[in-house]
């Protein structure tokens, strides 16, 4: 779930991101939240939105982000993850590179397991 998550925003070697697969992994009223540098929430909308411009209308290019660590606890139908993160691409003609920490809650629906809430904190 969470590799399908991060492969969301790849779209390296000219292949398209498919941002809109967050609508199938995050429960329709999931929470998404970034506290930095400036703290806001978004619904799944506003989330893959300016997302969803930014990687495929050439701004951001060559970019994938991936999990460098993780630790996952599960209970029953929910279970929390906790991991630290890479991304790099190219941003408007520059290399980008970065790294943070993203938090997922997840749920077993009948479908299968999905994304309650996650967060996410982008290193300085």
């Amino acid at each position: 779930m969470t590799a399908e998550f991060f492969g969301a925003f790849d779209n390296r070697g000219g292949q398209a991101a498919d941002v809109a697969r967050i609508r199938r992994l995050v429960l329709p009223g999931g929470v998404i939240t970034v506290t930095g540098p400036q703290f806001t929430s978004y619904t799944v909308e506003e989330f893959i939105e300016p997302r969803l411009r930014l990687l495929s209308e050439g701004r951001l290019v060559e970019f994938a982000e991936w999990e460098t660590s993780e630790e996952t606890r599960i209970a029953g139908d929910i279970a929390s993850r906790f991991g630290e993160y890479r991304k790099s691409g190219v941003l408007d003609g520059a290399p980008y590179e970065g790294s943070g920490s993203k938090t997922f809650q997840f749920v077993r629906t009948a479908e299968g397991w999905r994304i309650a809430a996650f967060a996410w904190y982008d290193h300085p």
